[in-house]
């Protein structure tokens, strides 16, 4: 049993590790790291010569379209691209701060606690993409189905992986529901592929996780009974976020023009032909394309333009860091918070505003 969370034990402690892959889905095609049919949606830039390595992680959005069609590698195909699977934000911490990464997707509370003095693992990162706004992608399962609501959760013992989105949603739930993380109910550390295996053996009560862990205890008895959603509806929104070494940003202009570029265009590929989007999010997170496709609905996709404008990149995401900020600080997952400018540091709209263009 992992210790119970108090206010000072909130770390970025998720271990490094690379998931095994998925071998393949309906229709027998296997993830690969660059699909060689894929064209360039527009003209290649053949000037990049970036090497450039990507932390992802198995979530239903662009990001894995991208990577499963290869289009990085089809539009800058004089440029060295490389792809590093995490398992949580806190790996992707862990990826910068080893100098492993140039960028990667992590939630927006690690990239909070990423821009917050005193800084982690003396890394520099901007938020330079949203892949998501998170909904019911993320939800806290429960085991019992006599319990309807988080208060039926007192005593128990709640999974989630920390410093994550999912993480900062059920502190908040709690918080709201007023229930000590430290006193009323048990909140461990866990990773999302050790959660089945806990459930199972009854070592837990609950799980606030995402897809495809999400699903896989829904179908093992258990019920959904809060979800990221209802916090962003309480005011808290939560976000899976593109982050870039704000060296490397700055160094590699044209590089990261391309990169918004092809994730814009995956996110218009959810959003015009979702089918055809289920097809790489199927291959890359094991499953059928139906259900890959069903996924989407707990996700909101943000295109090139919506993300440059002022309520998120070009202004607004800022003030949502410095919520979130104010809240990991009550919670101890920060010793100090910042100013909206110290966050707006931290947030560049510039390959977002060039996608558009």
């Amino acid at each position: 049993m992992q210790p119970r969370l108090t206010r000072t034990a909130v770390t970025l402690g998720a271990a490094l590790l690379v998931l095994p892959l998925a071998g393949c889905v309906e229709g027998g095609r296997e993830q690969s790291t660059s699909a060689p049919d894929t064209e360039c949606p527009w003209e290649p830039d053949t000037s990049v010569e970036t090497t450039a390595r990507i932390a992802w992680q198995a979530i239903p959005n662009a990001d894995v379209v991208v990577k499963d069609l290869g289009v990085l590698e089809a539009c800058m195909p004089n440029a060295d691209i490389s792809w590093v699977q995490a398992a949580s934000g806190g790996d992707v911490i862990k990826y910068y701060g080893s100098g492993d990464v140039d960028l990667g997707l992590m939630g927006s509370s690690p990239a909070t606690i990423a821009s917050s003095a005193p800084v982690v693992n003396d890394i520099d990162i901007s938020v330079v993409w949203i892949h998501d706004v998170i909904g019911e992608a993320e939800s806290l399962v429960v085991k019992d189905p006599a319990v309807t609501d988080i208060t039926g959760l007192e005593g128990g013992t709640i999974a989630v992986p920390f410093s994550s989105t999912a993480h900062y949603s059920l502190l908040q739930a709690l918080a709201d529901a007023g229930l000590d993380p430290s006193n009323d109910v048990e909140v461990i550390n866990l990773d999302p592929e050790k959660m089945p295996g806990a459930w199972q053996g009854d070592q837990i009560d609950a799980a606030w996780v995402w897809d495809p862990v999400q699903s896989q205890l829904l179908e093992d008895g258990g019920t959904r009974i809060l979800s990221s959603a209802d916090t962003a509806e309480a005011g808290k929104p939560t976000f899976d976020v593109g982050t870039a070494d704000r060296t490397f940003a700055a160094e590699n202009e044209a590089f990261m023009t391309q990169w918004a570029k092809a994730e814009d265009w995956a996110v218009r590929m959810i959003q015009d032909d979702p089918g055809a989007a289920a097809e790489s999010v199927a291959v890359v997170l094991g499953i059928e394309p139906d259900a890959a496709e069903a996924q989407f609905a707990g996700l909101q996709y943000l295109t090139a333009e919506e993300q440059a404008g002022a309520d998120y990149l070009g202004g607004g995401f800022a003030q949502d860091m410095l919520n979130t900020a104010g809240f990991l600080l009550e919670q101890g997952g920060i010793e100090a918070v910042g100013d909206e400018a110290q966050y707006a540091e931290h947030v560049d709209a510039g390959p977002a505003e060039r996608a558009v263009e």
